[in-house]
């Protein structure tokens, strides 16, 4: 099969196409044809070896990713028919829709071995693309508005970036839950993004006023929700704008930042942070059970912004790292 190798950290050109072994499906394991393969920020950070991560190399990036089971091992097989795993999993055979929730050999291929708890069945109304842009970013979301800062009906949330593939989802999570939203964006192409979902409010990040602009929406008494996607940026600002016994969740970061821990004292706020590298096993299962009501009742919906060839997936790292995010990016192999 084909399939994007990384052999060393680096910058994109990394990223070389070779054919490789096609994967074979051992104990507790499935094969799956990619149909496409979700791309995210984490991809480029363990690429460039900016993740705690102990890297093999050479290997093959991506987690996120959608396609057909081609293959699954018999002991998964007998175990499917015993009715031994969970809902979730319980009617999945060869030809299934799946997206991918991880994978054991990447996502950047034209074939994925995964675990039987690592693929998820896919509604036939959802595409692959958009199949490909479920895992990373509404697990981030839900795990971010309802396991971190507990957002409820009414309370206030900024979402700050709220045009890329996370914040998209955090939209469609938060409308669905009733929270009043302001949603930012850097580019006119954004922002009409973040209105069509449903934002209240839109705003944009690159502008000076903004802050204040928030202030006079929520009538002074701040935000009780923040999900940030690039805190060494934002969080100071963020802080400034918290309402009392606000959260400030962050969800990306790309540096450090130095903060006025005062304003956390005033306003007895918390900062808390996401890695989903250590979500734990029932947590999972509680995300991903909640992320298969939300494609059966059509409250996730995955906007995809462009879908590269697999070939070009040097592009696709340039690109996402670029500021105007705008949906999701996938490659196609």
């Amino acid at each position: 099969m084909k399939a994007i190798r990384v052999k060393k950290t680096g910058g994109p050109e990394v990223l070389e196409m070779e054919e490789i072994p096609d994967p074979k499906a051992d104990h507790g394991q499935v094969v799956v044809r990619v149909f496409a393969a979700g791309v995210n920020p984490v991809d480029t950070y363990i690429r460039s070896g900016n993740y705690p991560l102990n890297l093999v190399f050479p290997y093959t990036p991506g987690i996120d990713g959608a396609g057909i089971i081609q293959a699954i091992s018999p002991d998964v097989e007998g175990n499917i028919k015993k009715g031994l795993y969970s809902s979730l999993t319980k009617d999945l055979k060869v030809g299934s829709r799946v997206y991918i929730a991880g994978s054991l050999s990447g996502t950047y291929a034209q074939l994925a071995l995964c675990e039987i708890s690592q693929v998820y069945p896919l509604p036939d109304d959802i595409s692959f693309s958009q199949g490909a842009g479920i895992n990373v970013p509404y697990v981030t979301a839900y795990r971010a508005l309802f396991n971190k800062a507990y957002a409820g009906p009414g309370q206030w949330l900024l979402i700050h970036g709220a045009s890329g593939g996370v914040g998209t989802a955090l939209l469609q999570l938060a409308r669905s839950r009733g929270l009043r939203i302001i949603g930012t964006a850097g580019t006119q192409k954004g922002q009409q993004l973040v209105k069509d979902l449903g934002a209240d409010y839109v705003l944009n990040h690159l502008e000076n006023d903004y802050l204040n602009k928030i202030r006079d929406i929520t009538k002074g008494k701040g935000v009780k929700v923040i999900i940030e996607m690039l805190a060494n940026k934002n969080l100071q600002n963020d802080l400034s704008i918290l309402a009392l016994h606000g959260v400030v969740v962050i969800v990306g970061s790309r540096g450090t930042i130095e903060i006025d821990p005062r304003l956390l004292m005033s306003n007895e706020g918390t900062v808390k942070g996401i890695l989903n590298l250590k979500i734990p096993e029932e947590e999972s299962y509680q995300v991903h059970s909640a992320i298969a009501s939300g494609l059966k009742n059509h409250i996730i919906n995955p906007i995809i912004r462009k879908e590269i060839p697999l070939t070009n997936a040097s592009e696709a790292h340039t690109l996402i790292m670029q500021e105007g995010a705008y949906g999701k990016i996938v490659l196609l192999p």
